[in-house]
């Protein structure tokens, strides 16, 4: 069998809120390394969220609108999740089953450390049964399989450290996604290996950060273009292509972890706007992105002074 794994983030742009990268890994026959993913599953996967006949499937811009709502993001996550034999019944199953090595950060965080909730939030279990039950069979006819999906969040404090290091929040985007990608082929031995990532932060150019991710392995440009970054790498006897896609979200991996990514970074921002609300109920909630969020930011300065709450947990610098 041939692994893909795609990637994504969300959260990269805002001022509040931690950012989420995922990663999912699948198995398809080895002569299907670039099939049409949405093809190959047509009878039970879609592009779109206003079927009952297809699980949405897509880029989380397309699946979710502020104030629109989980269901969309809910209905193919939680279905993902049941053919890989797991399940999220609350709000910290989530991030210890996806963000494993970022759950324990949400003890050092006012606004997660006592806070949780049953999960799916807008999933009924009639659709939830139906859709876990589609996506299995569907699978399993198209000789599909779904084997990881996981995910990292940097929340502000860590984010500030690395941005800090770095000098750029596009090599903190680049070396967590890569650092997911890492694990999963660690987790994996296939000997062909397709990962596709979106482009992050519009740089062309990537040889430097894959040889500090994979510093032992000897990695070929195929090709640096504004469409597409595509490198190579042969290490024991496994392939692995690598490519960096301008407006990926026709890969059905990446788009399953563009969902993952956003659903995450949406149950965080729940956490965060609710423990606010309670000290400030009239507070109008914010997604975290930069015009907003220097509005709550002033709206709360008071109480977060009172709490002795740092801008360094809370405020992002880039």
């Amino acid at each position: 069998m041939t692994l893909l794994i795609g990637t994504d983030e969300a959260g990269y742009g805002p001022n509040l809120g931690p950012l989420l990268i995922a990663a999912t890994a699948w198995h398809v026959p080895d002569d299907c390394e670039d099939v049409d993913l949405y093809e190959r599953l047509n009878h039970c996967v879609g592009r779109n969220a206003t079927t009952d006949h297809h699980i949405p499937m897509a880029d989380s811009k397309r699946l979710y609108k502020p104030g629109g709502g989980l269901l969309n993001l809910e209905r193919g996550l939680f279905a993902a999740l049941s053919v890989c034999q797991t399940s999220a019944e609350r709000w910290r199953d989530a991030w210890k089953i996806l963000a494993s090595e970022s759950a324990d950060q949400l003890q050092n965080q006012p606004w997660y450390s006592e806070y949780d909730v049953a999960l799916p939030i807008d999933l009924d279990v009639e659709r939830r049964a139906a859709d876990s039950s589609a996506l299995t069979d569907g699978l399993r006819t198209a000789s599909v399989s779904i084997s990881r999906i996981r995910a990292a969040a940097v929340f502000p404090g860590r984010f500030n450290e690395l941005v800090e290091r770095y000098d750029s929040k596009g090599s903190v985007l680049s070396l967590a996604t890569l650092g997911l990608v890492r694990d999963a082929l660690d987790q994996h031995d296939d000997a062909n290996v397709l990962v596709q990532c979106d482009k992050h932060g519009g740089r062309n150019r990537y040889l430097a950060v894959l040889q500090t991710v994979f510093p032992d392995e000897q990695v070929t440009i195929i090709r640096e273009s504004r469409e597409s970054s595509v490198y190579r790498w042969v290490t024991r006897d496994r392939q692995i292509e690598i490519r960096f896609v301008a407006k990926g979200e026709s890969f059905l991996p990446a788009a399953l972890a563009s969902m993952t990514a956003k659903y995450l970074r949406e149950l965080a921002m729940q956490a965060f706007n609710t423990f606010w609300q309670q000290h400030l109920p009239d507070l109008k909630p914010t997604a975290g992105y930069p015009v907003d969020a220097k509005r709550f930011k002033n709206e709360i300065e008071s109480v977060q002074r009172q709490l002795g709450i740092e801008d360094r947990i809370l405020w992002r610098s880039r």
